[in-house]
C-alpha cells in the first residue's frame, strides 16, 4: 500500500505529561497525538516519530514528529482535523508533506532550547510550572564566562544523566548564552548544538547557576569536561524550565553560529 509521509511542528505544555514518549507510568504527548491520529482513521494505529524525547514536565514550541498515512490528505486538512481532536496544551503548529527519506529524528542536523528563570523575589504563581523560581543575586560575568566554557566540541559525561543509554557522549554546542529580558525579570539561557544527551541542558543550566551563585567559580566547567563524572557537576534544574524551540534539518544553520 503506497503511503505519505507527514512532518508536523508541535506545540505543547508539558506540565500534565510524563513527557514526549510514551511510558508506562502516565499520559504522554506522544499518547495523545497517536489517539489522535487513530480516531482520525477510524481506529487504525499509526506509529509516529519525534526529533527526539522530552522530559517530563518540559515544553516545546518546535518540536518535529513524522508519521506515515495510506491515504492522501491536504496538509491545512490534516492541521485542522488533528487540531479539533487534541487536548488544549497540545497543539500541531504546521504539517506539510514529505518524501520518505525524511526522518524526524535521524534527519536532524540540530537544536535549539530555551531555558526560563523567574528572578523577582517571590514567586509568580502564573510562572510556577513554566520557569524556575531563582531569587538569588548573581554575578552575571562569571555565567558568562561558564557559558562560554561551554561552547565547542566536548565529550560531555559530566553533563549527562547516568541513566543515558548513549554510548559516544561527544557533543558540539554552538551557542550557550544568556540574557536577561528586564519586563518580565526573568533570566533566559540559550542552547543550540548539533544534538544534546539525556538531562544535558537541565545539568548545564544547575551547575552554572551555582556558579554564577558563587558556590563554584567558572573554571569548575573545565575540571568537569575533565574529569568525566555526572556525580561532579551540579543538580539537574527542574524540567519546568526548558523549552525545545526549535530542530534545525539544513546544515546552514551553523554557519551563523560556528566561531570556534
Amino acid at each position: 500500500m503506497l503511503t505519505q509521509r507527514y512532518k508536523c511542528i508541535v506545540q505543547y505544555d508539558g506540565t500534565h505529561y510524563v513527557g514526549y514518549q510514551v511510558q508506562p507510568n502516565g499520559n504522554s504527548i506522544q499518547t495523545e497525538i497517536e489517539k489522535a491520529l487513530r480516531k482520525m482513521m477510524k481506529g487504525q494505529t499509526i506509529k509516529i516519530d519525534a526529533s527526539g524525547r522530552t522530559d517530563s514536565g518540559v515544553h516545546a514550541l518546535g518540536q518535529v514528529i513524522h508519521f506515515n498515512l495510506p491515504i492522501q490528505i491536504k496538509p491545512e486538512s490534516l492541521q485542522l482535523a488533528l487540531n479539533s481532536m487534541l487536548p488544549a496544551d497540545i497543539s500541531i503548529r504546521q504539517v506539510e508533506k514529505v518524501s520518505d527519506a525524511f526522518h524526524s529524528r535521524y534527519s536532524a542536523k540540530g537544536k535549539k532550547y530555551v531555558y526560563r528563570v523567574d528572578l523577582n523575589r517571590f514567586a509568580d504563581p502564573f510562572k510556577r510550572y513554566h520557569t524556575l523560581h531563582h531569587p538569588y543575586r548573581m554575578n552575571l560575568d562569571a555565567l558568562k564566562a561558564s557559558l562560554d566554557k561551554l561552547v565547542g566540541e566536548h565529550d560531555f559525561t559530566s553533563f549527562c544523566s547516568t541513566k543515558t543509554e548513549k554510548e559516544n557522549l561527544v557533543r558540539t554546542v554552538y551557542v550557550a548564552k544568556y540574557e536577561i529580558d528586564e519586563a518580565a525579570n526573568e533570566l533566559i539561557f540559550t542552547f543550540i548544538g548539533n544534538g544534546f544527551l539525556y538531562n544535558q541542558i537541565r545539568i548545564f543550566v544547575g551547575t552554572c547557576l551555582q556558579i554564577a551563585d558563587g558556590l563554584k567559580q567558572p573554571e569548575e566547567i573545565d575540571r568537569l569536561l575533565e574529569v568525566k563524572d555526572r556525580n561532579e557537576a551540579g543538580p539537574t534544574a527542574s524540567g519546568k524550565g526548558l523549552y525545545l524551540v526549535e530542530v534545525y534539518y539544513d546544515n546552514t544553520f551553523k554557519e551563523k553560529f560556528t566561531h570556534f
